[in-house]
């Protein structure tokens, strides 16, 4: 067997497709359809299922993808170890997120770190559920206490309290009025999100330890993601209130685009993490991170 074909079927299994494969390996979509069609000519066996919307494994191809992986994982690690006889790190770091770490927690760490790190390249995939961070192909990924699980290991990273923040632009409340309390807004226009799962998450407010949670209604709904930069513009445009992470209002905050509203109400919660699985071998470019990451946050 040819080991890359193997590691080629391991990665379009992983990414879910030859091109998201492709972005992560470096190769190209036509080499790594050749190289699992080979794979499969001389197995005898169809791994892969494939359509034009999707590549998922087949039964066959699920069982070779459990025993593989700790195999190539264990490679991968061999391999890394020669990373202690180089001048500085070098190599990949895969790192999954949620959108809102994107925004608010990578720009001022990113930066600063591949400056520090010249030979390391950093990968973001920015998906807003909780994935298993090894059969996603990455190293870490960065969620939220109740999103981890026991077998992690958890790093601080970014900031350490946070808030989501509620607003509309000056248009909006000179025209409808400002809420006084949480439950003024059901009689609002409010920009709402939708997970992917189909929950819509009900806005959260806490003053005095009183809490109060209200489900607004309104012109709009996003998922999370891209969509939210589309929510954060029409409140800007005065279509309605919107409530989010307040590092993602902040700049037109700060810029009177749009004024908060309920501010005593605000709800704050712990920050993010950076997590990776604690029985696995830390590849160089992670350990530099995580290294990077207590480092600045010691600084502070």
């Amino acid at each position: 067997m040819d080991l890359n074909d193997l590691a080629a079927f391991v990665s379009v299994a992983r990414a879910g497709g030859f091109r998201d494969a492709a972005r992560v390996s470096g190769a190209s979509p036509s080499g790594l359809s050749v190289a699992v069609s080979r794979l499969e000519a001389r197995l005898g066996l169809r791994l892969l299922n494939r359509t034009t919307r999707s590549v998922t494994p087949t039964e066959a191809g699920q069982r070779l993808i459990e025993r593989l992986a700790p195999v190539l994982g264990e490679m991968e690690a061999a391999l890394d170890v020669l990373n202690a006889f180089r001048d500085r790190p070098a190599g990949t770091l895969r790192l999954n997120v949620p959108s809102s770490a994107a925004r608010i927690v990578l720009p001022p760490i990113v930066a600063p770190f591949l400056k520090a790190y010249p030979d390391i390249r950093l990968e973001v995939v920015v998906e807003d559920g909780f994935v298993d961070v090894l059969a996603a192909g990455c190293d870490a990924g960065i969620r939220y206490d109740e999103r981890l699980e026991q077998d992690m290991i958890a790093v601080p990273i970014g900031p350490r309290t946070q808030r989501f923040a509620t607003a509309a632009a000056p248009d909006y409340l000179a025209a409808h009025g400002r809420p006084e309390h949480p439950r003024d807004l059901l009689a609002h226009a409010c920009l709402r999100g939708r997970f992917a799962g189909g929950a819509t998450p009900s806005w959260n407010f806490e003053r005095d330890g009183e809490l109060v949670r209200v489900d607004p209604s309104g012109p709009l709904l996003v998922r999370p993601g891209a969509a939210v930069d589309l929510a954060v513009s029409m409140a800007v445009a005065g279509l309605g209130i919107i409530h989010l992470f307040e590092g993602m209002l902040r700049p037109h905050l700060d810029s009177g685009a749009l004024e908060p509203i309920l501010e005593p109400w605000w709800e704050s919660f712990p920050g993010p993490f950076l997590y990776y699985p604690g029985r696995r071998h830390v590849p160089a470019p992670l350990r530099a991170f995580v290294d990077f990451i207590k480092d600045r946050d010691a600084a502070r």
